[in-house]
Formats: structure tokens, C-alpha cells, sequence
């Protein structure tokens, strides 16, 4: 995990200030590292503040110049294909454990040029000098798994891994970017713009995931590099086992490559297929080497009342013991994180993200598991947030509704009955949500089912100023929120465009940054990601159940209770409320000023505030949580109390405790 930055003047003439320089180390240094170096030649200055994660990087001091190539570097990475890349490019065997990710990048970039970042697999974001052809190289991982902000002008390249030190540039301005704000505040869903090149800041600006930079004589070109999804062909084995097999194959190859470390390894454990399939191939694993492996799970606080549907599992500690007891190397911290609501962390998100965020309702328990984590000396946090869309991707009701609309009524009456019997529900309830999958105007005929419309948090004012539902539309975005109906259509959108997946690389570059470790995730590996868009989709859902591939693959990994559940789900954050309450009235009377604000009225809809507010004022209600009102309300704090920090108005009431 590191943070790189460094500046680099077209002019020859022109040397890197010495104080300015201080001020963009020095903008980093509130996060832990282990080695802080830099490299100034004369117009260039490159400079690392990293902590050491792999094995190599311990041995590896950045920045790098190779001064016979004319190449220097520094770099934000961890590469899984390094064997791969060291028999490319014909390195002796005898001294690749010498050669860190950083001087591998290099190598590869003498060979390939452009070429080379889509030959890397892993998380990254690097900047590279090339002197002789007086050319600045950069790029960010296919996934956005890794921040590169940049600011540039006829004069200057300047970047780094994080915002803060771009601020301290002379001639950068903390002008808000409208258009990002606009985005923001009409995108319903859980990430920020459709605009992956755009920051919340009007002269930042940021390298998209798989995209490439190239800048020379004041000029900057951003490419994206060759990692589609589209030319994948359909894997066709002999039996269930086979597919099972190359299942365990590839996926044991992304997850021993992310527990590549020489801190401790934890990871996430919820009561889900997700997190316990990559937490028990993890633990198996690090078992043979007599290696530990902790884990954190989130419970809710003492005191909650379950207000929650039966199918809903709040409190999921019954599922992940059964993890604790089939795996002796697992050390798992049960956490409650007592006294912590999403008013309690707000300004120390807003330090740390450095731009407005929307997992309000999960903020609390993210950033108490990293702090727990650090305590633990853990170098990489492992994760399954790609897993719905790759590992566990597998939705009953549209291949059902598939098989409906192809007439195959024979297989789709077993694969009901199956289904109904393993979700403990009725064959016609199940038949009415695949009827209604194909033609959703269905719900509509009953008004009790009837969607209530997502209501709009922009102001209409500023929705016009920046034609912002024209230009998500431009973007291939439905405004209107219902993006996410259809499965099978959804997950080929979900990988085509980069915007699904860039706000999750920002939140947890800037965590790592803050906590001294990498969140690494093995289901968002290239490798499993098009395995599993090559498997049939009658290898995802088989037999009546969903997600089969991996329900099926995890047998003697995963407990059956875990893995053979279809009938209770696990939920986040159900306690929000109850944790918030003791803060409510004080939550009340800021609300009650923020509603008040110019700057309010300039950026939201009123009327949708104004259902947010008699909603909180109605009370501490559990359900609050699902409520869009109230939600976007939230929101809509977030982003005010950001621009009113940023900007230092006397706006400086707290909710922390």
C-alpha cells in the first residue's frame, strides 16, 4: 500500500520548487508508512510514502530510475501475475524474488509501452518519466482498484494518490465541480458519477479505470487499454464436476495471490456465501504454512430491538461460528462497535474520503473493522464485494424467466418446484415473481405493489444548469433508478461500464491510505471475472437453486448451513437507527439549520427535504433505514457538510461525540 505524487514541468528550464515539493510529502504524512523517499531531477520530481505489504516491497525503494533506459517510476501496486510476467520478459529465476512490483512494471514497460497495463494483473497506479521521450506514462488498474488524481495545465503535470496535496499547488482553486456535484446528488444508486475522468474538484481531475495517460509538451491523451469483457467464449465441459474443478482452480489462484503478504491477513466475515467462500479458501490455505488468519464480523449493538422481516438476519453470528468451528487458524473478532452510529464517524469519513460519500449506513462498521485491523498488524483485508456479480452471481427468478420466455416449460416446472421447496415458499408465488420478471407492467395492476418513484435530491435549478439527466442518459444511465430490474441485462452492464465499480476503489484506496492496509478483493480478479462470465447460465442456477456454481464448488469449504442457505438473507446496518438515537434531537436541530442554508436551496429539492425531515421528526423509527426520504436527506447533509468544511464557512457545528 502506498501513496505516490510528484510533479513534472514541461519546460526545461523550469525546476520543481523545493517548497512546494515539501508541501505535497507533507500533505500525506498524517497515514502510517514504513519508507518515504524521494526523486528530483532538476523539472521532475516523483516521491513514495509506502507501507510495506508483500514481501518485496520491504526490499524495494521507490521512486526507481533507471538511468540507462532514461525511465523513472513510482508506484501504487500489488501485481498477481508476477510469473507470468517474469517468463515473458525472460527473467532468470535465480533473481525475481529480488525484484519488486514496482521495477516489474518498469520491465514491462521497456518491452511493451502502451501495451503494458493490460498485461498486469493486480491492483495498481503508477507514473512514469521517460526522459528520452520527454513523455509522462500513467495508469490505474482495469477496476479502479487504486486512486491517480491529476491536475495539469500548459505548463505542469502534477498527481497523486490522493487529492490533498494537489491542493496545495498555487494555482489550483478548491472550486466545486458542478457537473460532479450534479451527478452526485441525481444518481440514485451507491456510486458518485457516471464521469470516471471527473472529482468532486473542478480543476482535479483523475485517471479512469483501465484507462491509460499519456502527456508531453503541455498536451495530456488518456486511452483506455485493451481488457474487455466481450470477446469472452462460452466454456463448454463434460460434466458438473468439471465446471466445479476449474471453479476451485481459478479462484485458489486469486486468492492465494491476495494472501500474498508479509503483515497478517484478515478479512471480512459476514454469515454470507460471499465472505465465507473467499474467508475458507484463505484459511485453508494459510493452514498449510501453520499461518493465522483474522476476521471481523459485525453484530448489532446490545439493546437493538429485531424490527426486521423473518427472511432478514440482523445479527448473523449463528451462520459465521460455524466458520470459527471448521477452521482452527481462524481468529475471529465478533464486533458491535458499541457507542458508533453513522453521526458518531461522518467528519472522520469526510477527512478520509476527501469528497462527499453515499454508504452512510455502513460507515460505521467499515471504518471500526480497519481500526481493528491495525491493531491486528494486518497488511491485507480481504473481501467478497465483487461476488453477486461473479463467484455467486445466479438469479433464479430471471433464468426462470428466460426459460418462460423460451418455452422450455418442462425444465422450468422442475427448477420451480425445485426452487420453492428450498426457499420454503409456495410454487405459485414463485411462478407470480417469475410473471412478472418477464412483464413488469404486472405490478402495476395491484396498487399495493405499485413502486413508489425514487424521489429526485437535486434541485431543479441545478439540474438544468448542467443538463445533468441528459447527460447521464449520454452515459448509458437510467436516471429514473431502475437500472438494476433486470439481472441477466444488468451484470453486462455492470462490467462494460466503469462507473458500477469506481466509487468502491476510491473508498478503499483512501481507507488503506488512512489504515496502514490493502483491501483486496479475490472475486474482482481478471482471471475469475471472466471465468465466471464464460460459464452457462445453467451452471449459475441448477436443480432450484441459485448461485449453484459456488454453492456446489464449496462443498467441505464452506459449512452447509452457510452454504446451502436460500431462505434467510443477512442485513447490514439494521441498528443504524437504534445507534443514532441518542443523538436525534441534536440531529434535529442541525437538520433543522442546514434546511435553512442558501447553499441548500441552491443544490436540493426542497420538497424531497422536507419529507426527510418530518420523517426524523416523526422519530427514531428502525425503519428509517430503507426509507429513500430519509436516506437522501442524509445524503444531502453529507455533501453540505463537506462543500461548508471545504470552503471553511462558519458552518462548524458537530455531531461527533
Amino acid at each position: 500500500m502506498s501513496a505516490i505524487v510528484g510533479m513534472i514541468h514541461y519546460q526545461q528550464d523550469h525546476p520543481v520548487a523545493a517548497g512546494q515539493r515539501v508541501r505535497m510529502m507533507s500533505a500525506l504524512r498524517n497515514n502510517p508508512a514504513d519508507d518515504e523517499r524521494t526523486w528530483e531531477e532538476g523539472r521532475v520530481f516523483l516521491g513514495y510514502r509506502g507501507r510495506w505489504t508483500t514481501p518485496e516491497s520491504m526490499h524495494e525503494q521507490q521512486p526507481i530510475c533507471d538511468r540507462l533506459a532514461g525511465l523513472a517510476i513510482t508506484a501504487d501496486v500489488i501485481l498477481d501475475n508476477r510469473d507470468e510476467l517474469f517468463d515473458a520478459l525472460a527473467v532468470p529465476v535465480g533473481v525475481r524474488q529480488n525484484i519488486g512490483d514496482a521495477q516489474l512494471i518498469l520491465l514491462s514497460y521497456r518491452k511493451w509501452q502502451e501495451r503494458m497495463p493490460a498485461r498486469l494483473l493486480g491492483d495498481f497506479a503508477f507514473v512514469i518519466w521517460d526522459e528520452r521521450r520527454q513523455r509522462i506514462f500513467a495508469a490505474r488498474d482495469f477496476s479502479g482498484s487504486r486512486t491517480l488524481y491529476y491536475y495539469h495545465d500548459c505548463g505542469t503535470f502534477a498527481f497523486c494518490t490522493a487529492v490533498s496535496p494537489l491542493l496545495t499547488l498555487p494555482q489550483v482553486n478548491r472550486c466545486w465541480n458542478d457537473t460532479w456535484l450534479a451527478e452526485f446528488l441525481a444518481i440514485p444508486d451507491m456510486f458518485d458519477s457516471v464521469d470516471t475522468h471527473s472529482t468532486v474538484y473542478r480543476m482535479i481531475h483523475q485517471i479512469p479505470p483501465a484507462h491509460y495517460l499519456s502527456a508531453r509538451d503541455g498536451k495530456v491523451f488518456l486511452n483506455r487499454y485493451d481488457c474487455r469483457f466481450d470477446d469472452i467464449e462460452p466454456l463448454v465441459l463434460n460434466s458438473d464436476g468439471e465446471y466445479e474443478e476449474a471453479f476451485r482452480d481459478v479462484f485458489q489462484k486469486a486468492v492465494s495471490a491476495r494472501i500474498r503478504t508479509c503483515r497478517g491477513v484478515g478479512s471480512y466475515l459476514s454469515g454470507g456465501l460471499d465472505s465465507c467462500t473467499v474467508a475458507g479458501f484463505a484459511a485453508k490455505m494459510l493452514a498449510q504454512s501453520g499461518r493465522k488468519m483474522h476476521t471481523y464480523s459485525y453484530v448489532p449493538e446490545e439493546g437493538f430491538v429485531d424490527w426486521t422481516p423473518w427472511r432478514m438476519l440482523p445479527d448473523e453470528s449463528s451462520q459465521f461460528q460455524s466458520m470459527f468451528t471448521e477452521y482452527g487458524n481462524i481468529q475471529g473478532h465478533i464486533l458491535d462497535f458499541k457507542g458508533k452510529s453513522p453521526l458518531t464517524e461522518m467528519d472522520d469519513w469526510l477527512d478520509i474520503m476527501e469528497m462527499p460519500y453515499k454508504f452512510f449506513e455502513n460507515s460505521f462498521w467499515l471504518k471500526g473493522v480497519y481500526e481493528e485491523a491495525q491493531k491486528n498488524n494486518v497488511g491485507v483485508l480481504l473481501s467478497g464485494e465483487r461476488g453477486n456479480f461473479t463467484i455467486s452471481w445466479g438469479p433464479a427468478i430471471d433464468y426462470y424467466a428466460l426459460l418462460l420466455k423460451k418455452f422450455h416449460w418442462i425444465r422450468l416446472s422442475h427448477e420451480i418446484k425445485a426452487y420453492a421447496g428450498h426457499v420454503q415458499s409456495g410454487r405459485n408465488h414463485v411462478f407470480s415473481h417469475v410473471m412478472r420478471s418477464v412483464w413488469p407492467w404486472l405490478s402495476s395492476i395491484s396498487s399495493r405493489e405499485r413502486r413508489r418513484p425514487i424521489p429526485q435530491l437535486i434541485s431543479r435549478r441545478l439540474a438544468k444548469k448542467t443538463q445533468v439527466f441528459d447527460r447521464l442518459r449520454s452515459f448509458g444511465y437510467d436516471p429514473s433508478g431502475r437500472s438494476a430490474e433486470h439481472a441477466l441485462e444488468f451484470r453486462k452492464d455492470h462490467f462494460e461500464k466503469n462507473y458500477w465499480w469506481q466509487t468502491v476503489g476510491q473508498a478503499h484506496t483512501k481507507a488503506s491510505l488512512r489504515f496502514g492496509m490493502m483491501n483486496r478483493d479475490p472475486t474482482n480478479d481478471w482471471r475469475v471475472i471472466r471465468f465466471c462470465l464464460s460459464v452457462p447460465v445453467d451452471q449459475m442456477v441448477q436443480n432450484g437453486m441459485d448461485r449453484a456454481l459456488v454453492r456446489r464448488s464449496t462443498e467441505g469449504i464452506v459449512p452447509d448451513r452457510i452454504r446451502l442457505n436460500q431462505v434467510v438473507n443477512g442485513v447490514q446496518a439494521a441498528d443504524m437507527i437504534h445507534r443514532m438515537q441518542p443523538m436525534w434531537d441534536q440531529l434535529i436541530a442541525e437538520l433543522q439549520r442546514f434546511s435553512k442554508d442558501s447553499l441548500t436551496a441552491e443544490l436540493f429539492n426542497r420538497q424531497t427535504l422536507h419529507a426527510g425531515i418530518e420523517k426524523v421528526r416523526s422519530g427514531a423509527k428502525p425503519e428509517l433505514v430503507q426509507d429513500w426520504d430519509f436516506c437522501l436527506l442524509i445524503r444531502a447533509f453529507i455533501v453540505f457538510r463537506f462543500l461548508t468544511r471545504t470552503n471553511k464557512a462558519a458552518h462548524h457545528t458537530s455531531l461527533s461525540v
